[in-house]
């Protein structure tokens, strides 16, 4: 199979001259002379047997040919390039890139990360926020922050965080709708819902043996929403204990019935590539956000 493949020289050369259609312009990008590029272009050609380039007067064009090879060599190359970057920073021990979703992230990760780099000042950490899913086999994260399950495709998971959700509001609102001294007069307030959570309203309802008021209210498709909802005002929310950690401490929330906790399915997992536990960046993490979390 080495013996079909050309000579990745002439592979670049190509690839250059193809995209700005000048010898001149790829031999300046690939610091070559236009004989050098010229003649890795020939050899190209002699090697596939085919005319990859029309030669004009003042210009050069691609052949069918040419635009066909010019595709899947861009493609190849753009992959190639793509692989070699992720296996530097897979085998870089001072960068750690961390992967979390969006509403861990705003309402407790990005708060703490900068005692994770006081303890680790040699780290080059790095946050991405999304929900998701990563891929760690062709990836380039080290370590991903999820709400799910626990259960992750080609990854390893571990439960860091359990989770219950209570009613939070603002204190204002709280005090508007004369203080919520009872779990049923929430059945008078407007109800905020986080979209696609099967916690839901309903659910707390039941569970407090009281009739779901089945109220219109706002909902929002992250909990961070639902959350900064009900600090503007805007109602009740059905908070999440870790999201709403935070603002309860600093009174922009208050519980008005903080024993009536439902519990939740999902979880706060650390989730990395298979194998990786003992990977020093791992561990580094791991050891440290066990001990935010104590």
């Amino acid at each position: 199979m080495a013996d079909q493949l050309p000579p990745l020289q002439t592979l670049r050369a190509f690839e250059a001259t193809g995209r700005r259609l000048s010898m001149t312009l790829a031999a300046e990008e690939l610091h070559l002379t236009h004989g050098a590029v010229s003649r890795q272009i020939k050899s190209l050609e002699d090697h596939l047997g085919v005319r990859l380039f029309r030669r004009m007067t003042r210009r050069i064009e691609l052949t069918d040919a040419g635009a066909s090879f010019f595709s899947a060599v861009t493609r190849l190359l753009s992959e190639l390039a793509r692989e070699a970057e992720n296996l530097r920073r897979r085998n870089d021990d001072t960068r750690l890139v961390v992967s979390s979703g969006v509403s861990f992230a705003s309402k407790w990760l990005t708060a703490r990360l900068h005692r994770l780099m006081a303890r680790y000042p040699d780290l080059d950490v790095h946050l991405e926020v999304t929900d998701a899913e990563v891929d760690f086999a062709t990836g380039h994260v080290d370590v991903a922050l999820r709400y799910g399950t626990g259960r992750y495709p080609a990854a390893t998971g571990e439960r860091i965080m359990n989770e219950t959700v209570s009613p939070v509001c603002a204190p204002d609102y709280r005090d508007r709708m004369g203080g919520l001294r009872s779990p049923s007069e929430l059945a008078r307030c407007q109800l905020i819902h986080e979209i696609g959570m099967n916690t839901t309203w309903e659910r707390w309802f039941s569970m407090m043996e009281l009739p779901y008021p089945r109220m219109r209210g706002p909902g929002y498709g992250l909990g961070s929403m639902s959350i900064e909802a009900a600090i503007r005002g805007e109602g009740v929310a059905l908070g999440r204990s870790v999201l709403v950690a935070e603002d309860l401490a600093a009174g922009r929330l208050v519980a008005p019935f903080p024993q009536a906790k439902l519990e939740v399915e999902w979880g706060y997992d650390l989730v990395y590539r298979m194998g990786n536990q003992d990977h020093p960046k791992v561990r580094a993490f791991r050891n440290w956000i066990v001990d935010e979390i104590r």
